[in-house]
């Protein structure tokens, strides 16, 4: 069961009450205005913009491993915990469905020998995400994101309140604002 647990931005936010896991998963619904959906995307896409508008990146790039193209991404997590990392594929796709531009990027966590867990950080070993961007028919875009991780290690429940109201719309905020600036310094 999903509910509307709160908006931001533009964004309805939708989280289903934990089953036996106690994860959570994100749904998000919404608009960006004025902000055109390639741009969106080129904003999403683009790992060295993230470093700069993103202050909980520690690290991130991308490393091509047996022909594919893996990112590696530490999250900076508030003391006094652990920071968590990622290592995951992502595919872009500009599709025309219907005379309509949509992209769609999908994530997954993948296990990948070269990029071994380091000590004092928890690998999020199960991580999905799927974006999809299409024009609002003016001059935004409407986003439709599903995001689900499980940050692994003992994390209280009054944090994971705190992030779900806290960090995502501090994030989509955050990219919004990166978007406006995009041009500025590309």
């Amino acid at each position: 069961m999903w509910s509307a647990s709160l908006s931001c931005v533009t964004f309805p936010l939708f989280i289903p009450f934990p089953q036996q896991s106690g994860l959570y998963e994100y749904k998000i619904f919404g608009g960006l205005a004025e902000i055109p959906p390639k741009l969106c995307a080129d904003v999403y896409m683009d790992l060295d913009f993230r470093k700069k508008w993103d202050q909980y990146v520690k690290e991130l790039y991308e490393e091509t491993h047996d022909g594919e193209k893996v990112i590696y991404w530490e999250v900076k997590y508030p003391f006094p915990l652990s920071n968590r990392d990622y290592v995951y594929i992502r595919e872009c796709r500009e599709m025309d469905v219907d005379g309509r531009k949509i992209w769609v990027v999908l994530a997954k966590s993948v296990a990948v020998p070269q990029c071994p867990e380091k000590p004092g950080i928890i690998r999020v070993k199960s991580y999905k995400q799927s974006l999809v961007i299409e024009s609002d028919g003016k001059a935004g875009c409407k986003v439709y994101m599903y995001y689900f991780d499980n940050p692994g290690g003992m994390i209280p429940s009054w944090l994971v309140n705190w992030a779900a109201k806290s960090g995502v719309p501090a994030f989509l905020t955050d990219i919004q604002k990166a978007c406006l600036n995009y041009s500025k310094s590309t």
